[in-house]
């Protein structure tokens, strides 16, 4: 099953009809060809964030697309970034073998943002997003954040980025895959300083009816890490 990038283009224009906050960007991709990021512009002195979404959907979509709002008029510079999507009935193993292209796609939007003269930045995904950024983080040694926010992230999989404290948050219901690696993830974001878990209160998933709450909790483990 290979990376659909009819889909993708589908969800491009999806995106750019209804795009309220921010500007679309088109991110130059590692082996040619872009793909679309949606910027918003905070003033200095606050850390830029890039944010990665979920399996199958877009940078605009659900709580990412919420939080990209949320975080930008708290006054947080947001990036919200394209991941490779696979057909609609694909499951989360079947994106296994797109791992590097997402890794590769998370280091091309940190090097925008720095291109634009951001030099903190912080990276923040949910979901199936979370694997992905594990991957990044994997293959290249934490570089280029000063933090990593782990939202809804499954499993048992280590957290911890050599050097960056990483903050793994999840709902009070959230899926068995990310409720059952809660104890494993606790220990391993405390092998870094700085490092922390949180719960949401009543949370789902998907934070439906809990974004504020959220953001409140990112917010304030944002403010703790270096400019």
């Amino acid at each position: 099953m290979g990376q659909d990038l009819d889909r993708e283009r589908r969800w491009r224009a999806e995106v750019l009809s209804n795009l309220v906050i921010g500007d679309a960007v088109a991110i130059p991709a590692a082996r040619g060809g872009d793909f679309l990021g949606l910027y918003t512009q905070a003033p200095p002195g606050k850390l830029a964030v890039l944010l990665v979404h979920g399996i199958g959907v877009h940078p605009d979509h659900g709580v990412i697309g919420i939080l990209r709002g949320r975080l930008a008029e708290m006054g947080y510079t947001t990036l919200s970034i394209q991941m490779p999507v696979l057909a609609a009935d694909a499951r989360g193993e079947d994106y296994l073998p797109l791992l590097a292209a997402a890794a590769a796609r998370i280091d091309a939007g940190r090097g925008w943002l720095v291109a634009k003269g951001h030099r903190a930045l912080a990276l923040l995904s949910h979901s199936l997003g979370a694997t992905m950024a594990q991957e990044y983080f994997r293959s290249t040694a934490g570089k280029g954040f000063v933090g990593w926010i782990a939202v809804g992230a499954p499993g048992e999989a280590g957290m911890a980025a050599p050097g960056v404290p990483v903050l793994d948050v999840y709902g009070e219901h959230d899926l068995p895959a990310v409720m059952s690696g809660v104890a494993a993830r606790r220990a391993s974001v405390a092998a870094v300083p700085g490092g922390g878990q949180r719960v949401v209160r009543g949370a789902d998933h998907f934070y439906t009816g809990r974004e504020s709450e959220l953001a409140a909790v990112v917010r304030d483990f944002l403010e703790k890490l270096p400019r």
